[in-house]
C-alpha cells in the first residue's frame, strides 16, 4: 500500500492548527525539511503532554498506539502513533521526553520549548519547525545508525 505523506501531513497540521495546539516538526522530517534524503518513515510531531486530552478525540478513529508512555533503548516519552492513508504519523508530548545517552549510559531530560523554532514551508503550509542545532543535538545523544545518517547529511 502507497503512504502519502502530503496527505497526513496537511490532515494533523490542520487539526493542530485549526485546536489551537501548540506543535514543532521534529526527527526524520525535520532532518529532511534541513537537507537529509534518508527514506522517511514517519511524521515525527511534538506537542505540549497536556494538550493530547484536547487532540484525541479529533484523531481517534486513526490510533494504532496510546497515548501512553512508550520507552525504548533510546526514547522514554508520551507517544501517541496514528496512521492516516498508511503513513504513520508519531505525535510525543514534548514537556517529559527522556533520551539515553550512549556516551554517559544514562536518562536525560530533553524538554523542548516550542516558542524556540525554526518556520519553514512545506507542502504550501508554513510550520514550526525543531531549531537544527537542537535536532543535530538529540540525534547525536542518542546515536542511531539513521541519526548519525541524518546528522552526516545535514551538518
Amino acid at each position: 500500500m502507497v503512504k502519502n505523506t502530503e496527505s497526513a501531513f496537511k490532515w494533523i497540521v490542520g487539526l493542530l492548527k485549526k485546536n489551537n495546539i501548540p506543535f514543532q516538526i521534529s526527527g526524520g522530517f525535520a532532518a529532511r525539511l534541513y537537507g537529509s534524503t534518508r527514506p522517511l518513515f514517519d511524521i515525527d510531531i511534538d506537542i505540549p503532554d497536556n494538550c493530547f486530552a484536547k487532540l484525541i478525540p479529533f484523531v481517534q478513529d486513526y490510533i494504532v498506539y496510546g497515548p501512553k508512555r512508550f520507552r525504548d533503548e533510546c526514547w522514554d516519552l508520551l507517544l501517541m502513533t496514528l496512521k492516516y492513508e498508511n503513513q504513520e504519523i508519531d505525535i510525543s508530548g514534548c514537556k517529559t521526553i527522556r533520551l539515553f545517552n550512549c556516551e554517559t549510559k544514562k536518562w536525560e531530560s530533553c524538554g523542548e520549548d516550542l516558542n524556540d523554532v525554526e518556520e519553514k514551508g512545506v507542502y504550501g503550509e508554513k510550520v514550526p519547525v525543531i531549531k537544527k542545532e537542537y535536532l543535530i543535538a538529540y540525534k547525536n545523544i542518542i546515536r542511531r545508525p539513521t541519526d548519525l545518517e541524518d546528522i552526516e547529511m545535514i551538518s
